[in-house]
């Protein structure tokens, strides 16, 4: 994951199970480059998924039944779409709670003078 103007991805890593999840849910199904095109759109260039980072989230998110996927043939092509599951729009939920909880926290900790307002 390549992430412009910040010098570390490390404060997305734990996020991309749940950006590609929101997607999912919102867009139903998409396919690999649809969504890193997605979050680009989404955050203004400033986050940029690689295949390196995407493909083993979405990997992992199909061995954990919280994605499935269909394949198309495209022309001489197959696409792989994914959707998500039942499970995963749950998994999504409780995702959401705990990133809304930590930033919470962040935001007490690092600005303890300011209100939560993207909350």
């Amino acid at each position: 994951m390549y992430i412009r103007f910040m010098n570390s991805t490390e404060l997305l890593k734990g996020t991309l199970t749940t950006i590609l999840l929101k997607l999912l849910d919102e867009n139903g199904k998409m396919y690999g480059y649809e969504l890193t095109q997605k979050v680009k759109e989404l955050s203004d260039n400033k986050i940029l998924i690689k295949e390196g980072s995407l493909y083993p989230a979405l990997h992992k998110l199909l061995s954990d039944g919280l994605v499935e996927v269909e394949t198309v043939n495209v022309g001489k092509r197959i696409r792989k779409y994914y959707s998500i599951t039942k499970q995963g729009q749950e998994r999504k939920i409780a995702l959401y709670n705990e990133l809304s909880e930590f930033i919470k926290t962040i935001q007490h900790i690092v600005f303890p003078h300011q209100k939560a307002s993207f909350l």
